[in-house]
């Protein structure tokens, strides 16, 4: 099998810098998802924060891939014993919109709630789905590894999802990618163009990324000298890490997804350029724009 898993918020939202196409028809998405069906891949990604994902998903029919979703964070004003009535809610509203009966994987969105004053029945809840069946795998998608330090204590993660690229090696680096395998946590990655970014052509760079023209000219130059594409620099890049379970990609067409899926069978035996950089105004997107 594949160790690409699909990722889909394309098919709900708008969704990476580098997307041209917007969010991507019914029939798009469920020619894409045959095609992933008919390459190996079992694992599709969802949340219920992107947009119409689910319910797409739903009425094209995804009943025989392991499907994963994360629930939102739970609102600021909500009562402490509505806790487990709100996380039942969300899971049963993703099930519904998905046409399933149980998931592979509910990740939380927001980890950081495992350790505020919702924790105690937030945990609760989340074992409860466990224990009735209704879901195989519980976790967290973090957006740095320094929430596993804080969610270690408390909860006991069997799947942990983390944007892993070229550029941000962090759950490499800090030696939490090496820890979760030895603790037998399924690892997934995302964030493998780095919303797209890695995949832009050098003339269509947005001018807010300027300050890093050193970093990515290297990376420009280096495609070129070895005349590698982009999309398969960056995808030998993470499926080299052994460690790894699953590598996360989103794509904007049938078209698209085809390339990445051609470019896995492709081997490079050259050592990629070393691009690691620890600047969160450039490897957090959720930073881009301030």
């Amino acid at each position: 099998m594949s160790r690409l898993a699909l990722g889909t918020a394309q098919f709900g939202i708008p969704y990476g810098i580098a997307n041209k196409v917007g969010q991507i028809s019914n029939e798009e998405a469920e020619s894409m998802l045959k095609y992933a069906a008919c390459h190996g891949i079992s694992v599709i990604d969802t949340a219920v924060s992107y947009g119409q994902s689910e319910a797409s998903l739903g009425v094209i029919g995804v009943r025989n891939f392991k499907i994963i979703t994360k629930l939102p964070p739970i609102p600021n004003n909500t009562n402490i014993n509505d806790v487990r009535s709100w996380v039942h809610g969300q899971f049963s509203g993703s099930l519904r919109r998905l046409r399933v009966t149980k998931l592979y994987g509910l990740l939380l969105h927001k980890p950081d709630q495992l350790f505020g004053h919702f924790s105690v029945p937030l945990i609760a809840a989340l074992q409860e789905l466990k224990e009735q069946g209704l879901v195989i795998k519980l976790g967290v998608s973090v957006y740095a590894p320094e929430e596993l330090d804080c969610i270690d204590s408390i909860f006991e993660v069997e799947l942990v999802q983390a944007p892993f690229n070229l550029i941000d090696r962090r759950i490499y680096t800090s030696g939490w990618l090496k820890r979760l395998q030895e603790r037998n946590v399924e690892v997934h990655t995302r964030s493998v163009f780095l919303q797209g970014l890695l995949l832009m052509s050098e003339d269509s760079i947005p001018s807010g990324f300027y300050r890093w023209k050193n970093l990515l000219q290297i990376w420009y130059k280096w495609l070129d000298e070895h005349n590698i594409t982009a999309l398969q620099a960056c995808l030998t890049f993470v499926l080299s890490q052994s460690k790894i379970d699953q590598v996360v990609v989103g794509a904007d067409s049938l078209k698209q997804l085809q390339q990445i899926i051609d470019v896995t069978s492709e081997k490079i035996n050259l050592e990629l350029p070393d691009l690691n950089c620890d600047d969160l105004k450039l490897i957090d997107p959720s930073r881009w724009d301030k």
